[in-house]
């Protein structure tokens, strides 16, 4: 049975918040979609189990994307996630990547933006520089600058798993809280095979046990790629048509790919001719 859910978690007795994910199915999904080396495995999973600990904080429905960039060689990862816990995700780099490389040696000089888009209201997003060694870290420093908010933030990953750790002080109780730093230091010793193996609520009563926790029913997490050949068609629309005849008069067909899931999506001349006729009689076949 795979594990791909989240809990919350409430701290009876403490005006602290938490949130543990562990993500085994969703998570090879996306990483199955290219050959990615090693290292990016590893932070695509870290990747996934943040945005999904992140998306669980939003208050509103509608998308969040945590993205890295950088000078290095890997130029890109990001997970796009939603409030129905629905990821995907990609990574795009060039040469050698060593297993063991640190977040600076593969974005060298990088940064890290979060996107939060409401499906009602506007558009939200944050930059971070990646000047710490682990995106855990990196994240802290977001909800610090951001937020005011202390944080607490783990996150595992490796080539089957991922799974992540999220505590924050409730936001009416300001930034002193002595009972966050001694939650705060408790979640620290947590192993990634403890989050791998165990079900939640053993790792909370491992961790917490001396704590009054209320552990929340666990919301499920999936991949889902939000690709079709309806929104490859609206790509498509937006070329001029001069362009797309040329490469029908000499492929035969207008291919469109999506990195997120590698599905590949076919055009013919009848197809094109539809598309840019844009009448709803024309529809595009499936």
């Amino acid at each position: 049975m795979s594990k791909d859910n989240l809990y919350r978690y409430l701290f009876e007795n403490a005006s602290v918040r938490g949130e543990l994910v562990q993500l085994e199915s969703s998570y090879q999904e996306v990483i199955s979609a290219h050959d990615y080396p090693l290292a990016i495995q590893k932070i695509l999973g870290e990747l996934m189990a943040s945005t999904s600990l992140l998306t669980a904080t939003l208050k509103f429905s509608g998308d969040i994307s945590v993205q890295l960039q950088g000078d290095g060689p890997v130029s890109l990862a990001v997970i796009n996630g939603n409030n129905l816990q629905q990821l995907r995700g990609v990574s795009r780099w060039q040469g050698d990547i060593s297993d063991d490389a640190s977040l600076q040696q593969m974005f060298g000089k990088g940064y890290m933006v979060i996107t939060l888009t409401p499906d009602d209201g506007e558009r939200y997003q944050g930059v971070v520089g990646l000047e710490k060694e682990t995106l855990a870290e990196c994240l802290e420093d977001y909800f610090q600058q951001s937020e005011q908010l202390p944080t607490k933030i783990k996150l595992f990953a490796d080539t089957k798993q991922a799974a992540g750790m999220f505590l924050q002080v409730l936001p009416t109780d300001g930034e002193h809280n002595d009972e966050f730093e001694h939650l705060s230091i408790l979640t620290e010793t947590v192993k990634q095979e403890e989050l791998f193996t165990l079900e939640a609520q053993d790792v909370l009563h491992r961790l917490y046990h001396e704590e009054d926790v209320r552990l929340y029913e666990p919301v499920a997490v999936s991949f889902k790629c939000t690709c079709s050949k309806e929104r490859s068609a609206k790509a498509i629309r937006t070329v001029a048509k001069a362009e797309v005849d040329a490469i029908i008069a000499e492929q035969g067909k207008v291919e469109m790919g999506c990195e997120y899931c590698n599905s590949t999506y076919v055009f013919d001349s009848i197809d094109i001719e539809a598309i840019y006729a844009n009448s709803p009689s024309n529809s595009v076949t499936q």
